[in-house]
């Protein structure tokens, strides 16, 4: 059973759309994750527009992929260095933490974490 960050059983983060690198809605990850799609984050207008700058555009749609696009209030599994770059700019997203994994602790501290708890 995967963890979250607080030590309790991971939560799932978003359904609709459906997230997470298995596309099962949870933050989940293992080994072929190179990009760590482990933290559940709440997206924003500033957010969004910071990743399309940054090279990753998630406000488009690609029906293709059966991705609709993200808007401000969707929760997504980031890339874990993708939040620590929007951190790092003053562009960080609010998380869930219940449905964050627990590996994204190895990288950043807890404390920095609650922070930008949604709850």
């Amino acid at each position: 059973m995967a963890k979250n960050v607080l030590g309790t059983e991971l939560e799932c983060c978003c359904m609709n759309p459906v997230t997470g690198f298995f596309r099962n809605g949870k933050c989940d990850t293992n080994g072929d994750d190179h990009g760590m799609h482990t933290i559940c984050a709440v997206m924003t207008d500033d957010f969004l527009t910071f990743s399309r700058a940054a090279g990753n555009d998630l406000s488009t749609p690609y029906p293709q992929y059966d991705f609709p696009g993200l808007k401000a209030g969707d929760q997504w599994c980031l890339c874990l260095s993708r939040w620590v770059e929007a951190h790092a700019a003053g562009k960080a997203p609010k998380i869930v933490l219940e449905a964050t994994h627990a590996s994204a602790l190895e990288f950043i501290d807890l404390e920095e974490l609650k922070k930008f708890s949604l709850r």
